[in-house]
């Protein structure tokens, strides 16, 4: 444990980051998982604008790097044109 009463903050703040980000990235991978299993069916578009929702977010709150979003949004849109043809 630190001693310095500042590191023992950034401590605080960063468990208490991990905890929101490693909840925000959770929520993600589940609405791009139920996608993929998705794919092919019907409501794989009204899953794919909830997954797209969810990316967006994480990006924003900075989870998620912009072009890394870009990138999720993009293979899973592409995934759903494709198994829907």
């Amino acid at each position: 444990m630190a001693n310095i009463k500042s590191a023992q903050k950034r401590i605080r703040v960063a468990a208490k980051r991990q905890a929101r980000n490693k909840h925000v990235k959770s929520a993600t991978k589940t609405a791009i998982k139920k996608v993929v299993s998705a794919a092919g069916t019907g409501e794989a578009n009204a899953l794919l604008v909830q997954a797209i929702a969810a990316i967006d977010k994480a990006a924003v709150k900075g989870v998620y790097h912009k072009n890394t979003a870009a990138r999720k949004k993009s293979r899973l849109t592409k995934m759903v044109n494709k198994a829907a043809n």
